[in-house]
């Protein structure tokens, strides 16, 4: 039975805070976290209760140092969905136009210190704005599985985030099996020298509040 639409608004938020840098901040919600987790459906809380236990048992210097390792200096974990799709091309640019647009439309704007793309803040998007969070999710299900399925290779604790997101999803099927099993084999495309990667800023539109 797929979880329902509390279940998910609830899970994504627990997600997207997980996937955080896991600061004096992170580390002093564990509580908070593992009762929210443990309220919902074994597929999806489960996972996250692992990486709880994990949190618990390590050492904060060694979190973040592991923490950064995987997700700031290794693309096959990037967190920003559209580079698995486009890598640092013109499409991304475009792509990374429409994630603010969908955010804009809800009354949200981020600064310009955060990319709209971020796991972390399309889930935190989505947990307030279930629809059209769930779409943004949908349209990127092949960057959310190609990251689950790197980290959970790599045997990395965060991995147990991504099954939980991914249990919130629909499965991967017909065009999207095929996509990213291209990208398994290909990577993510190469850079379009010469273009322009982003869209100029008047078409951002100004800023009406900040994610935090």
């Amino acid at each position: 039975m797929s979880p329902s639409a509390g279940d998910r608004a609830a899970a994504w938020q627990v997600q997207s805070l997980l996937l955080g840098y896991p600061d004096e901040v992170l580390l002093g919600r564990r509580a908070l976290l593992r009762r929210a987790a443990g309220a919902l459906p074994k597929a999806v809380g489960a996972p996250l209760r692992s990486v709880l236990d994990y949190l618990d048992r390590t050492e904060p210097l060694a979190l973040a140092t592991e923490y950064v390792d995987t997700f700031d200096h290794r693309k096959r974990f990037s967190p920003y969905l559209t580079y698995f799709l486009y890598g640092d091309t013109r499409k991304r640019g475009m792509a990374l136009l429409r994630f603010k647009q969908v955010y804009k439309a809800a009354g949200l704007a981020l600064g310009d210190e955060e990319l709209p793309d971020h796991l972390a803040v399309v889930l935190e998007f989505a947990a307030a704005n279930t629809d059209a969070g769930h779409g943004l999710l949908v349209e990127y299900r092949v960057g959310v599985e190609l990251m689950r399925l790197g980290l959970r290779e790599a045997g990395s604790p965060w991995a147990g985030v991504l099954d939980s997101v991914s249990a919130t999803l629909p499965p991967l099927h017909g065009s999207d099996r095929d996509a990213l099993a291209r990208l398994i084999a290909e990577g993510p495309p190469g850079e379009e020298v010469g273009l322009e990667p982003f869209a100029p800023p008047s078409y951002m539109g100004e800023p009406i509040g900040g994610r935090r």
